[in-house]
């Protein structure tokens, strides 16, 4: 029964992420935290999400220029996971994921109330390092990679494709470092590893579905979408937290 729901849980999240690019950990690891403990939980998306943000990236239009804009952003989220991971190996704190879950739920409700934070501009490059950094520290103890590094990509002005695609090289990454820090934190067992290759096959499933959505969206109903899904995200935290 229980890998049957993992099962629902990972398609769920996958179709969520196809029309978003986004939200695969937060809910997957959101909703298996009720049936096994964190680093269980972030062990067993570790697949699922590697190989669904690499298929979001690199279906892309842009991955070389986004690469290069953003690299100094990248490494700061993959050295910042590493420093944090050894909290989410050895145990979870409860307030960690609430307060994120308001964080989301705060700037969902911005957003839909025509909220946009201002661009970096000219500053983009010391932008670039806090907000990774940030974003790093988030990831490692919570093994959810969103704040801030969403809010911080949609205020670059991206378009609807190019701001999937930098959410797909930033997850990515974040997914990466993840996987590193919890192998050499032994969170990582060859009985999780073998069920997240199985949780695999929903992800995608959901995530084709998620992506045929999205592409019969124009650009204001995918951001205002995109601003519900970060309510919805953030809610679903708190209420996790609660529970």
């Amino acid at each position: 029964m229980e890998t049957i729901l993992a099962l629902a849980v990972f398609f769920l999240a996958g179709m969520v992420k196809g029309v978003l690019g986004m939200g695969l950990p937060t809910i997957a690891v959101g909703l298996l935290v009720l049936l096994m403990t964190p680093v269980e939980a972030a062990a067993l998306l570790l697949l699922p999400s590697l190989v669904t943000n690499l298929w979001q990236l690199f279906a892309g239009p842009a991955i070389g220029p986004l690469a290069r804009r953003l690299w100094p952003m990248m490494l700061c989220i993959f050295c910042g996971t590493l420093v944090t991971v050894p909290f989410l190996a050895d145990s979870a704190s409860g307030w960690v994921p609430a307060a994120l879950g308001a964080c989301l739920f705060v700037y969902g409700m911005l957003g839909l109330g025509s909220f946009r934070p201002p661009q970096p501009g000219r500053r983009e490059g010391i932008f670039s390092l806090l907000v990774g950094s940030i974003t790093g520290l988030i990831t490692g103890a919570t093994g959810v990679f969103v704040i801030p590094a969403v809010p911080y990509l949609q205020a670059l002005g991206l378009g609807k494709e190019l701001l999937i695609q930098a959410l797909g090289l930033s997850f990515t990454v974040s997914t990466l470092a993840l996987g590193i820090g919890l192998y050499f934190n032994g969170g990582l067992e060859f009985g999780n590893i073998g069920l997240s290759c199985v949780m695999l096959i929903p992800a995608i499933a959901g995530l084709q579905a998620g992506q045929w959505i999205r592409h019969g969206l124009d650009e204001t109903m995918f951001r205002r979408l995109f601003f519900v899904g970060l309510l919805l995200l953030g809610g679903h935290l708190l209420v996790a937290a609660m529970l």
